[in-house]
């Protein structure tokens, strides 16, 4: 479960994802040292204090550097046109429904690419909303935001909903298969490991495990050049415009949030019996 915040309060937010990791019975987090590309991210102890030391491949300054690169793709993809992938309705293309029209019910889910709690949720229930989507159990409406690349420093979660979108532009199937690999176990990024949604060859690499995104050249073309950038950063918009969300993930059946009560507020199913359970409580017949 991810917190929405802004970069100010991004200790405060990791505190939270790791004591909601804890309350989901997910492996505990304890203190570690990480390699990341034979460079050691240590956690030193200083008087007065702990001080956290974070190193990167190539040091300081090359880190700088691909910081200020990433952060100028990104204001340059603010004021570019705007491309909206195939399978998505509504002025911006910020809808996104999949599903049998005719449903009577729609399951809503709003995710971060980065957060580690839809992680675990998708990896738990993913294959059953897809099950249940198929069968016509209710259709799905897809929120996805990038609050955690301002808490958690980098692009990823913007990059990975480009990605994203350039998936749902090939068909709403893919998107659904892609989507359940990138937060896969195999694929998806540490919490507070390298930000690996950042590098295009990285969303490649997994896009290659689902058959209809595998050598897809027109797929590959538009992660590498941001085809999709602008409408990720819509997405996001359109994601902050639902004040009551205050976690990822959250889930709601037609209009009522689901899970489990906690100071955070609700807590999204994290088992596959919690979650059918509180679903078919909501569903209307």
């Amino acid at each position: 479960m991810s917190n929405r915040n802004n970069q100010a309060n991004k200790q405060a937010a990791r505190e939270r994802l790791r004591a909601e990791r804890e309350r989901q019975a997910k492996k505990e987090r304890v203190r570690r040292q990480l390699t990341v590309g034979g460079a050691i991210v240590g956690v030193l102890a200083i008087a007065g204090g702990i001080a956290v030391a974070v190193a990167n491949t190539g040091g300081g300054s090359d880190s700088a550097a691909t910081a200020a690169a990433g952060s100028d793709v990104w204001a340059k993809a603010a004021k570019a046109n705007l491309v909206k992938p195939a399978n998505t309705t509504g002025a911006k293309g910020t809808t996104i429904v999949i599903g049998k029209p005719n449903a009577k019910n729609t399951l809503s889910l709003f995710e971060d690419p980065r957060c580690p709690g839809c992680a675990g949720f998708e990896q738990n229930v993913g294959e059953t909303v897809e099950k249940d989507i198929k069968d016509g159990k209710y259709k799905a409406s897809y929120h996805l935001g990038t609050f955690l690349d301002a808490n958690l420093k980098g692009t990823g979660s913007k990059n990975a909903l480009s990605a994203l979108g350039a998936a749902l532009n090939v068909s709403s199937d893919a998107f659904l298969k892609y989507k359940y690999a990138l937060y896969s176990k195999e694929y998806h990024p540490e919490e507070t490991g390298p930000d690996k949604f950042a590098d295009d060859s990285y969303l490649i690499k997994v896009a290659d495990t689902i058959p209809a995104l595998k050598g897809n050249a027109a797929f590959q073309k538009a992660v590498k050049s941001g085809t999709y950038d602008r409408w990720a950063l819509e997405m996001s918009t359109e994601f902050n415009s639902h004040k009551e969300v205050t976690s990822t993930p959250t889930v709601k059946v037609n209009d009522t949030v689901i899970g489990t009560d906690s100071p955070q507020g609700k807590v999204a199913p994290s088992s596959l019996a919690e979650f059918t359970s509180m679903v078919d409580k909501e569903l209307k017949h």
